[in-house]
């Protein structure tokens, strides 16, 4: 029965980060492609951008349970990362950060949805 438990859990985290993850590219496709500043925002994003989105991502795989403050920490210390190992913009990194914190809403909303669907049993 623990087993079966841990199995549960593990499918389920799964699951959420899955959806998390389409969460996070659901805003990234909004941002490049249907907000009103599109345009822009295209020729805004830089490659270090998706692999700092990437490794967010990542992180976000590795967690149980993920919380406001947690997503925010992430987002920041992959930014700080950036910020110290490659010669990028101080604005340019906000600019990121801002725009990864904005969507926690939209993550939060899809976490609580898979919760309702998969409630722990």
């Amino acid at each position: 029965m623990e087993k079966q438990k841990k199995h549960t859990l593990a499918k389920g985290l799964a699951i959420g980060v899955g959806i998390a993850a389409v969460a996070a590219a659901t805003a990234g496709t909004y941002f490049l492609y249907g907000s009103k500043n599109a345009v822009k925002n295209r020729k805004l994003v830089k490659g270090w951008m998706l692999k700092a989105k990437g490794e967010v991502l990542e992180k976000l795989e590795g967690l149980s349970e993920v919380s406001e403050q947690v997503y925010h920490k992430i987002v920041r210390e992959v930014a700080d990362k950036y910020q110290a190992a490659k010669n990028i913009d101080k604005k340019d990194i906000e600019e990121f950060v801002k725009e990864l914190k904005s969507h926690w809403k939209s993550i939060a909303k899809e976490i609580t949805a898979f919760h309702k669907k998969n409630p722990k049993k």
